[in-house]
């Protein structure tokens, strides 16, 4: 199972890989690439609740819960 971000919902996306000589001279695809997220284990501590949780998390939700709150982008994403 592919790994997902459970705050944001973020996975890997499919990208195509053409350098700068292919485009400029013709057609010739160079296949496909997976781009995964930044993923972070981090272990988050909610006063609410008064407890500790792990989590691996994409390094865009570590900044949303920095700067929303621990409690309540938990409670939204339906982890607590």
């Amino acid at each position: 199972m592919a790994k997902v971000c459970p705050i944001l919902g973020k996975g890997s996306q499919m990208k195509g890989g053409y350098s700068n000589r292919t485009r400029a001279t013709q057609f010739n695809p160079t296949g496909k690439k997976r781009a995964y997220p930044n993923f972070q284990k981090k272990r988050i501590y909610v006063p609410e609740l008064k407890k500790t949780i792990t989590l691996e998390l994409t390094a865009r939700a570590i900044k949303t819960i920095n700067k929303r709150g621990a409690h309540s982008v938990l409670k939204k994403a339906g982890i607590i």
